[in-house]
Parts: structure tokens; C-alpha cells; sequence
């Protein structure tokens, strides 16, 4: 309080001195200024998110054997369908061979069956043989077309079996790091012998208050909502994807709910599992007043401005300020009231000012900027309002 009392008793002092010694009006007070400014502004719901791969798939062998090959690099890029490894397929080739030899017999012995079942069936129309006999080979006939048809389906079995000795990839992906070597024998439906993620499209999974659910959900419905994601130190620089999953419960423990967005990431700028900053865009606010956040001050009152009349004097004027559409605004305030659009703002050399004192505007800021100061010097940094 000592120190709050000592600053503002500095330009009583200063106004007493000149007095004294010019007795004329108390000296105007150099500041930089800017005016305010009337955007469009993205209404954001700004959080921290974590990326994770659109699918994650884990390639285990399908049959018994050695591992013989891998066909790929650790961290490459690979397609649906590319062969990922070889398990030795010989076994599997003897198998198909044996498989076909014994359809062949099989259909051979068929043949005979049927051509004896002819003969067989003119007999005993001729009373040659009895039908004892005739029924006795038409089961033996019906007995090896079974058969056959068996062996046919060990044939094509074996032929499955034998796709299985090369491991394909099932998606699109990065594959990650080859956990079995070459020269093991492996287990169908064993260990893992690889991790593929597919990361474009990735996607970004964050929680929001519960609180903003009812919003949420009504411009969801409306059209697709804008999700902005990037990670620390990017943040100028976000991916840009669209919100795909509202999930069906809010968390009791946090009083959030889970959301999840998509982005092409086709340049692969997210990572799985990587930290993000994430920004819900929920629409665009029009007609709304900005100025550099520098202009803005505490105070007893609240938040505040020095704002500059037409005769170049300062007033002190509380304002209430957007916290959500100022999260859009890198270097800059959203005021929801006590300011219009076109007036001028003192942003540096608040510590000079008092209500009613005169200024003398050294420069100010760029137009629609980031807050920059344009000026001859910087000035002394902004303190409080009025007590």
C-alpha cells in the first residue's frame, strides 16, 4: 500500500512543483497511445490436448515358423498390402503339394466310381446283378464325392496357410520398431512382432468443462466445428482439423467431457502422443473492440483504461474485458464494455497519468496489430488506477 500511495502521490508532487515554480496547467505527460479497434473475432475455448494415431495396429504371425525376412526399414512409411516379413514358407509349400496330390487320387478314384455306377446301373435294370449291389456302389460313388470335396477344401486351406508365410500390412502407417529378429521361430498369435500408427489423418483427443457441453453440442449439430492444434512454441503456426467425437459421458471425477478431433497431418507436424495446445473455434463474434493488451490495467475498480478525449486530457475508465475471445487475440484485448470502437488508449506512460491530466502523445501502436510499440522510446511501464 506504502508503494501504491508513493505513485500516486508522484504527479500530485510533480503538479505541485510546476506550480509553484511556472504557476501555469500541470505539465502533459508523454505517452505512446493506440486506438480501438472494431473485428471479427473467433470465440475459442483454448485447452491442452494429446495426439494419437487414427489406428494402431499390433502384426503378430498367423501360422508357425522361422522368421526369415523383413522387408522394411524401422520408422518407414508403408502401405496397405506391403509385405512386412517372410516366415519360411517351405513347410507350408510341402503341405499345398501333398494337399493337391491327394484331391488329384481322389478325383481319379471318383471318375472310376462314377463310370462303374453306369455299368452298375444298366445291370441291374437287366437283372445282371441285384440292387444290393448296385446301391452298395453308388454309396461307394457318394462316399469319394464327399471326398473330394474334403480334399478340395485341404487344398484351399493350405493355400491360405502359405499367404500367411508372407505378413502384410493391414493399414497405412509409420511402422515403429521390429521387435522380433530374423532367425526366430515364431508362435501364431503370439507376441508382437511390430506396431504400425497411421498418423494422417491423426487425431488430437482433449476434455472440456462440462459446463460448455450445451453450447458444444448445439453448433456441433449445426455444422462442422473448427478444431486448431499445435505444440508449445507453435502456437502461431496450428494445424487446422474439425471436431469428430463428443463422447457419450462427462467424467464425474473432473466434471469434464472427452472430445476428439481429426487433422490430414499430411506434412506430419503432430506426433502420437505428443502434448498439444488445442483451440476449439465455437464461431466468429462480429463488431467487436480491441485494443493491445498493454492497454488495459488493474485498479481498484476492476480492469481499466486511460482513455484520450478530443482536448488531449486522460480519463480513467473501467472496462470489462472478453476472456474467451481474447484468447484469439495474440497481443491484444477483446472489451465487452466501456469502449468503443475509433477512441484512443493510452498503452505505455500510465504511470504518469492521473484523471483530467494532460497528455502528449509521443506515438502508438500499429492498427489491427499485435500491440507493438511505434514510438521515439519506451516509456515507463503502467500501474494502476485510481484508488
Amino acid at each position: 500500500m506504502l508503494a501504491w500511495a508513493l505513485l500516486w502521490s508522484l504527479p500530485c508532487f510533480a503538479q505541485g512543483g510546476a506550480g509553484g515554480q511556472g504557476k501555469g496547467a500541470p505539465q502533459a505527460a508523454p505517452v505512446l497511445a493506440a486506438t480501438a479497434t472494431v473485428e471479427s473475432i473467433p470465440e475459442l475455448v483454448s485447452v491442452v490436448g494429446n495426439a494419437e494415431a487414427a489406428s494402431v495396429v499390433e502384426i503378430k504371425a498367423r501360422i508357425n515358423g522361422e522368421l526369415v525376412q523383413a522387408h522394411f526399414e524401422e520408422g518407414q512409411e508403408v502401405r496397405q498390402g506391403d509385405v512386412l516379413f517372410t516366415i519360411d514358407p517351405r513347410p507350408l509349400e510341402a503341405a499345398l503339394r501333398e494337399a493337391k496330390a491327394k484331391l488329384e487320387r481322389n478325383q481319379a478314384l471318383l471318375r472310376k466310381a462314377e463310370e462303374d455306377n453306369r455299368r452298375y446301373a444298366q445291370l441291374v435294370n437287366e437283372r445282371i446283378i441285384s440292387r444290393e449291389q448296385f446301391e452298395e456302389k453308388t454309396t461307394n460313388l457318394a462316399a469319394l464325392l464327399a471326398q473330394v470335396k474334403a480334399d478340395a477344401a485341404t487344398v484351399e486351406s493350405a493355400e491360405v496357410e502359405l499367404t500367411y508365410s508372407s505378413i502384410r500390412s493391414p493399414i497405412n502407417g509409420r511402422t515403429g520398431q521390429i521387435l522380433v529378429d530374423r532367425g526366430n521361430m515364431i508362435k501364431a498369435n503370439d507376441v508382437a512382432m511390430l506396431v504400425i500408427q497411421q498418423i494422417e489423418p491423426i487425431h488430437v483427443q482433449f476434455s472440456v468443462p462440462e459446463a460448455l457441453l450445451g453450447e458444444i453440442m448445439a453448433r456441433y449439430k449445426a455444422a462442422k466445428l473448427e478444431v486448431r492444434a499445435a505444440p508449445p512454441g507453435r502456437e502461431q503456426d496450428p494445424d487446422v482439423g474439425v471436431l469428430v467425437f463428443i463422447d457419450n459421458t462427462v467424467d464425474r471425477k473432473t466434471g469434464s467431457i472427452a472430445l476428439k478431433a481429426s487433422f490430414e497431418n499430411r506434412e506430419h507436424r503432430l506426433w502420437p502422443g505428443q502434448f498439444v495446445n488445442v483451440q476449439l473455434v465455437l464461431g466468429v463474434r462480429d463488431r467487436v473492440v480491441t485494443v493491445p493488451s498493454q492497454a488495459v490495467m488493474p485498479s481498484s475498480q476492476g480492469e481499466a483504461v486511460y482513455v484520450i478525449r478530443e482536448d488531449n486530457t486522460a480519463e480513467f475508465r473501467p472496462v470489462k474485458t472478453d476472456v474467451r475471445l481474447s484468447a484469439g487475440l495474440p497481443g491484444k484485448v477483446a472489451v465487452e464494455s466501456g469502449l468503443s470502437g475509433g477512441e484512443r488508449v493510452v498503452v505505455d506512460g500510465h504511470l504518469r497519468l492521473a484523471p483530467g491530466r494532460p497528455v502528449d502523445v509521443r506515438g502508438g501502436v500499429a492498427d489491427g496489430g499485435g500491440g507493438g510499440v511505434i514510438g521515439s522510446e519506451a516509456l515507463n511501464g503502467k500501474a494502476g488506477g485510481p484508488q
